[in-house]
């Protein structure tokens, strides 16, 4: 039976920096090369970065990512991996496809290549196009209507890109009709809540659907609110795991495989969904037999608190660094958000990086200005107060404002002062704000949603309470100091605009609003739905009547981290304008 080292690079990419991108490729096929590697593989638009979005429909970004490619090829070579096929993730147009209504113009294709000997050995496009949550390929790209097949050191090798594994029909299916002895797919396919389970299977029931290997190349890193969680998996024919990557980590899974010989006449014609076997030999015979070395391992899961805090982390880190942002600054309240913002903060960017702003009223309490300072002692970011009583006490005494008004003049003159520091000093803005409070409109435009980024904008309240105590936890099995102090976690939360102010004067328990809220926002859940679920009928006419008309708030917050099935923005596309009312 042949041998075949496999080289699966699970790195990231910047969207547009083809030099940066094209320099990372070729410093992982070193290190491939250098471990023995017959055959190397990079994830989906890796060369470009991914998603690309409308830059998809600009020709010349197009060529720049065509003539990208061809150059890499040479200089692969040129570093003396001539002979090492390399698979890589780019952005392609097709050569043939007339231009026609309904088409992205240009004819885009999210595509692969295999780069040998200085040349573009095959390529191929996407066949599955997804179009849902994030996804918007059918706005961008033309499907692929090839199998494409390459022959490594005696083994045919079918390709895929990400949807076509996620989709039923099409390669899979496919590479069994093409006698395939391994399916590589390559992916850049987002992070999501528990989506590493679905993963797992997914890769199984394909690899016994192809009826081969099957070994699934993910991205890591992040990508404006996009989080890759890497993750990469290798399967057998039979389903059980062979290998599989760590998550939220950049590096190589490298691992010996014995594989089913390549039939001795190429396989040709058109098989499942239409689709035509483009086939390429790069090396008919098998490799002189060896001992393998490389299992690959499989890294150990993080638990499911671990793996969302690090998606957290990892937005955050991605979003300054590809930005050209070294230091973040923060409202620090000694609420439980701030505090949670603080320290995602400190562990994407290090404590130095951070600067936090205490903004005391004459509402806030002792213990909250309090907390703020214990979270700056304990975290050692750099901290600093500026009461706001004075601002507050002038604009009172010209505009006259109560209620509500008087309130949000609180918020707004935080952020005003956030954003001023900001601009003298550099560093960009976090919005504090989660998902429980867009959801319903607890966040005052202007004033606490400004920022640049939200790190825990798709975090519901409980769960912000919940990672908080496992970031603590975490410290302590460590040895380390918890970062958040426990009056942050234990106190009623409060805005302080008023005295004595709880949130639960105006919204229910967090623990009854977020599951609501989850009916509604995450699964599209009408009232009635939701009602028979177990839920109080004016509660839920009341929530939903709250989340229908804080659409226009939710349009101006920052981008942030994407951790669930449906977060705002790309996710959930509800118009601003709009009389139609689940409540009623």
């Amino acid at each position: 039976m042949p041998q075949l080292r496999l080289a699966l690079n699970q790195i990231d990419a910047t969207v547009g920096d083809l030099a940066g991108n094209s320099g990372s490729i070729v410093h992982w096929t070193r290190h491939a090369a250098e471990q023995g590697a017959h055959l190397v593989a990079f994830p989906e638009m890796v060369l470009t970065g991914y998603p690309v979005e409308d830059l998809a429909l600009r020709s010349s970004f197009v060529e720049a990512s065509r003539t990208a490619l061809r150059a890499l090829a040479v200089r692969l070579a040129d570093e003396g991996f001539g002979e090492l096929p390399v698979v890589v993730g780019y952005l392609d147009r097709s050569e043939h496809a007339a231009e026609r209504y309904g088409q992205p113009a240009g004819s885009p294709r999210n595509a692969a290549a295999v780069l040998h000997r200085g040349e573009v050995a095959l390529n191929f496009a996407k066949h599955h196009l997804p179009n849902y949550g994030v996804f918007d390929e059918f706005r961008y790209f033309v499907p692929g209507d090839s199998m494409p097949v390459v022959r490594v050191h005696g083994v045919d090798v079918a390709l895929a890109i990400c949807e076509d594994l996620w989709q039923d029909g099409g390669r899979v299916p496919a590479a069994r009709a093409a006698g395939a002895g391994l399916l590589l797919s390559i992916n850049a396919s987002p992070y999501e809540r528990d989506k590493d389970d679905t993963r797992l299977e997914l890769v199984r029931k394909r690899a016994q659907e192809a009826g081969c290997t099957t070994a699934y190349l993910a991205m890591i890193g992040g990508q404006d609110e996009l989080v890759f969680d890497g993750d990469s998996i290798v399967v057998d024919k039979d389903g059980e795991v062979i290998a599989r990557a760590p998550q939220f980590a950049e590096g190589t899974v490298i691992l010996d495989l014995d594989l089913p010989a390549a039939a001795a006449e190429a396989p040709s014609g058109v098989v499942n969904d239409g689709l035509r076997i483009d086939h390429v030999v790069l090396s008919g015979e098998p490799l002189p037999a060896y001992e393998p070395e490389l299992a690959g391992g499989y890294a150990e899961r993080l638990d499911d608190d671990e793996e969302l805090y690090s998606a957290l982390v990892v937005g955050l880190r991605a979003y300054a660094a590809k930005n050209g942002f070294s230091s973040v600054l923060i409202g620090l309240s000694g609420g439980i958000d701030s505090a949670l913002v603080a320290a995602i903060a400190c562990d994407a960017l290090g404590a130095q990086h951070v600067y936090g702003i205490s903004m005391p009223s004459k509402y806030s309490s002792d213990h909250s200005k309090g907390d703020a300072a214990e979270l700056a002692r304990r975290t050692g970011l750099n901290f600093r107060t500026v009461p706001i009583e004075p601002m507050f006490d002038a604009y009172m005494a010209s505009l006259g404002l109560t209620g509500l008004a008087e309130e949000n003049l609180q918020s707004r003159l935080r952020g005003t002062m956030l954003m001023a520091v900001s601009n003298q000093e550099g560093q960009i803005v976090l919005a504090p704000g989660n998902k429980s409070e867009l959801a319903v409109g607890y966040s005052t435009l202007y004033g606490d949603s400004v920022g640049a980024y939200g790190p825990i904008k798709d975090v519901y309240k409980t769960s912000v309470f919940r990672l908080a105590k496992w970031r603590n936890r975490a410290a302590e099995e460590r040895g380390q100091i918890p970062p958040i102090p426990e009056a942050s976690i234990t106190k009623p939360p409060s805005a302080e605009l008023r005295p004595d102010q709880v949130d639960s004067d105006s919204l229910p328990d967090y623990d009854v609003l977020d599951r609501i809220l989850e009916l509604y926002v995450d699964r599209d859940q009408g009232r009635d739905a939701i009602v028979a679920a177990g839920f109080d009928d004016a509660l839920v006419t009341k929530t939903l009547r709250m989340v229908d008309t804080a659409e226009y708030k939710r349009r101006q917050y920052p981008p942030g981290t994407k951790i669930s099935p449906k977060g705002f923005g790309k996710d959930r596309r509800l118009p601003v304008t709009n009389r139609w009312r689940e409540s009623g």
